[in-house]
């Protein structure tokens, strides 16, 4: 499956892909909170929007258990926060083009709109990490507590930057991959 990059292939461009249960290219119209995810095979950092959809805030760090408790804590998130969207972060190289850790992050936006009901969203998490843990050490954290609070906190990153995007997609321009 490819999945197209609406505007300029630039860090915090959008991603739109079939991952909508209910209309596989639209993003989500209904009012609500968004929730941003920083995806990973051991831990999920979640940001929660306000309902306003304005201010991005760090929400948990999840550890994955396994998929029946998985769904259910996705579920029980989307239900119990008001939930409409999720945006899960898509790791992509400097040059755009897509990695392993890529085709994971799609294949969970894929099982998260699926479990959930919930329209997801895949948006460039480029440099998301590494801003985080930026502000963790110039915070003065020590490791142990940096590692508590890295995902979340890119997880807000990732969602502060779609919010900050404007939210409305603009149609599939083409895949990732294809060069002119």
């Amino acid at each position: 499956m490819k999945v197209g990059l609406t505007g300029e292939m630039a860090a915090g461009a959008r991603y739109t892909g079939p991952v909508s249960p209910n209309d596989l290219s639209q993003p989500s119209e209904i009012p609500g909170r968004v929730a941003g995810i920083d995806y990973g095979t051991v831990r999920i950092g979640i940001a929660l929007s306000d309902p306003r959809r304005t201010i991005a805030s760090p929400y948990e760090n999840y550890t994955r258990r396994d998929p029946t408790a998985d769904a259910a804590r996705f579920r029980r998130l989307a239900a119990d926060e008001g939930v409409t969207l999720f945006v899960v972060g898509l790791p992509v190289h400097l040059d755009g083009s897509e990695s392993a850790k890529s085709v994971e992050a799609r294949r969970f936006a894929e099982w998260l709109a699926e479990t959930t009901g919930v329209p997801v969203e895949l948006f460039d998490e480029r440099f998301s990490s590494s801003q985080a843990e930026q502000l963790l050490l110039d915070a003065d954290m020590p490791r142990k507590a940096r590692k508590k609070r890295m995902d979340k906190l890119a997880a807000q990153i990732v969602l502060a930057a779609y919010l900050d995007s404007g939210q409305a997609s603009r149609g599939d321009p083409g895949a990732l991959d294809d060069r002119p």
